[in-house]
């Protein structure tokens, strides 16, 4: 990575990093290691492995804190909406990290920049960069400020489906139907676009790399719509 694209990264989160090969570590994927042959631990799955257990006591600590109400139970099902895939995918994109990924020239042609698996282990790795690099607080720091910090709207992502249709029931609604509008792009970085219907009104509208994905997005977007009034 260019020392100016690690200095923009650095900006963007508002972490400067004391030791850089630690962020460029980070963002080394497993392809671009292979590509470049590098050693073959010379990539982000490990960061990635120390980044979860970092996020998984910090948010642990969040909801123990800010939540004396929440039995064992709902604080597991709270924490595993705020670090699934999805959620830290979406985080990934709120600080264009994406942009940042070594990758190899394959997995960059078929779209791996967008993929939220791809996004979402970087994002790890990039919590597990900084606990080595500053320690915990500057971890704690990074996870408050770009996870925990809007967490009615993060933990919808794990199961928008779900969350919309225990709405819908509450108020005696027709079954809602998930129904695929169009597919652009080659098969190997195909995006999907799904609307959401209840009976004739459509309530929303969602894109992903799968279907699946389109489906969760579009109910996202209903929840959101009927939240504020719309």
């Amino acid at each position: 990575m260019a020392k100016e694209a690690l200095k923009q990264l650095q900006d963007r989160i508002d972490y400067h990093f004391k030791d850089e090969s630690y962020l460029f570590l980070a963002m080394t994927h497993s392809s671009y290691a292979n590509e470049h042959k590098l050693r073959h631990i010379h990539h982000n799955e490990r960061l990635e492995f120390l980044g979860d257990a970092v996020l998984e006591i910090v948010s642990s600590d969040f909801l123990y804190r800010n939540f004396p109400e929440m039995d064992e139970g709902e604080m597991s099902k709270k924490r595993a909406s705020l670090v699934c895939e999805p959620t830290l995918a979406f985080c990934a994109r709120q600080i264009d990290l994406g942009r940042y990924i070594m990758l190899g020239r394959g997995e960059d042609m078929n779209g791996g920049r967008k993929r939220d698996s791809i996004l979402s282990d970087a994002f790890e790795a990039l919590i597990g960069a900084i606990y080595l690099d500053g320690g915990i607080e500057p971890a704690s720091r990074f996870i408050l400020g770009n996870v925990l910090d809007d967490i009615e709207h993060k933990t919808m992502f794990r199961d928008s489906k779900t969350i919309l249709q225990e709405i819908l029931q509450k108020n005696h609604h027709e079954a809602i139907v998930y129904e695929l509008i169009r597919a652009e792009g080659p098969e190997h970085d195909r995006t999907f676009y799904m609307q959401v219907r209840c009976g004739d009104k459509v309530l929303g509208s969602g894109s992903g790399r799968t279907k699946q994905a389109a489906g969760q997005n579009a109910a996202y977007d209903a929840i959101l719509k009927i939240r504020n009034g719309k």
